[in-house]
């Protein structure tokens, strides 16, 4: 479907198809075709799609399809490069125009896993936040775990967000909690854990001592805030010993 179609299949005076639209940014993104993407983005734009509403119903799924079909080789390397620039420059130029709630004096840090999917990602959920009214502190992924916990004893972040996509993920993130925990490095300090891993494995934010878990950007927000008011548990100076969920 090209994009003359697309304009023909879709209508003009009411809400555009979504699956339509999805389907021609998918084919776009793995050609890697810059100008044509901005081109097609910009018709969307014209059809009264704001920045917000692109990110959740386009940006968001496509993410998702890629990161999927990354998983399972059914894309070249090529193609995935492809894809994964072609949305960051998307969630770029979305995240200059999302509207910005009034700054409510909390800090996040955000961290995620190492691959450019979790990067992306990570990115968008920080946007979302940033968006809602937090102060973000988005360290990606890749950085060593005392570092992390150091920053957060000295940053003393109100939460900490750890958006993670990959199941090689789980036991670094699950080492990085025990030691956060251990050394009362911010004591009270919720941990939000989000993204496909926690999705893929049903209870395995919490089994690895995260306070709170949402595989959804677009409800981190909720998420977050149901963590900074729930009561504060004593936590105890080692982890008690836990069960291994499982990981796919």
């Amino acid at each position: 479907m090209d994009d003359q179609t697309f304009m023909m299949k879709a209508p003009t005076n009411v809400k555009m198809n979504v699956e339509l639209a999805l389907e021609r940014l998918l084919q776009l993104c793995v050609s890697g075709d810059r100008l044509a993407t901005r081109t097609f983005v910009e018709h969307i734009r014209q059809n009264g799609f704001s920045s917000m509403q692109l990110s959740q119903e386009l940006y968001w799924p496509a993410m998702q399809t890629i990161f999927r079909m990354w998983r399972q080789d059914q894309l070249t390397m090529l193609a995935y490069q492809y894809s994964t620039r072609i949305l960051r420059m998307l969630v770029d130029q979305a995240q200059a125009e999302y509207p910005q709630a009034p700054r409510n004096g909390r800090t996040l840090l955000c961290v995620c896993g190492a691959s450019e999917s979790e990067d992306l990602a990570g990115q968008l959920c920080s946007d979302l936040l940033e968006a809602s009214g937090y102060e973000i502190f988005f360290a990606a992924g890749g950085v060593a775990n005392d570092e992390l916990v150091s920053e957060l004893g000295q940053r003393r972040p109100d939460a900490f967000v750890v958006f993670a996509a990959a199941a090689a993920d789980a036991p670094k993130i699950r080492n990085l909690i025990d030691t956060v925990r251990s050394m009362q490095t911010n004591p009270g300090m919720p941990i939000i854990c989000g993204g496909g891993v926690f999705a893929r494995a049903p209870g395995l934010a919490e089994e690895i001592g995260a306070d709170a878990t949402s595989s959804d950007p677009f409800a981190i927000d909720e998420v977050v805030r149901g963590a900074l008011e729930a009561p504060k548990p004593r936590r105890l100076s080692a982890a008690p010993p836990r069960r291994r969920a499982a990981v796919a």
